[in-house]
């Protein structure tokens, strides 16, 4: 299927990419249209576009839409859309320490690379290594001797 978002991605739209390609659309192909674009690419579905389904809604960024879209209840998926959501989305506070990394991290990605489908490639590691780490975290560890 192809998915379509604008150029230039970010920390929400590099999430979005890869929760897409790990948990919804493993073959998905994705486009890149310029923010003053109105048409969107036809047979393409839309995303962190805004008035778009999979857009940011309730104060929540695209990658939380998603996971309430496609009923994703997997609970370290679940934290890394409020990481993304304080990344992304002006919050009243913030308790997600790795959020501001991560934004800057994305950001770095995006201007190191020669093209969205690159940015989003190595967007890719990064959020799969999040997701690792995460998951470690919630994982009880036992002190058995």
């Amino acid at each position: 299927m192809k998915w379509v978002t604008w150029e230039n991605v970010g920390v929400d739209r590099m999430a979005c990419a890869w929760l897409i390609r790990r948990s919804i659309d493993p073959k998905a192909k994705f486009l890149f249209i310029p923010k003053e674009q109105k048409e969107f690419p036809k047979g393409a579905e839309p995303f962190d576009i805004p008035g778009v389904r999979l857009s940011h809604h309730r104060g929540h960024c695209s990658f939380h839409t998603l996971l309430d879209e496609y009923k994703l209840d997997d609970p370290v998926l679940k934290r890394i859309a409020r990481i993304v959501d304080e990344a992304d989305t002006v919050q009243e506070a913030c308790v997600e320490s790795a959020a501001a990394g991560l934004d800057l991290i994305c950001e770095g990605i995006r201007r190191t690379s020669p093209s969205d489908d690159v940015a989003l490639e190595r967007g890719a590691m990064i959020y799969e290594a999040l997701y690792a780490q995460l998951t470690a975290e919630a994982i009880p560890t036992t002190n058995e001797h």
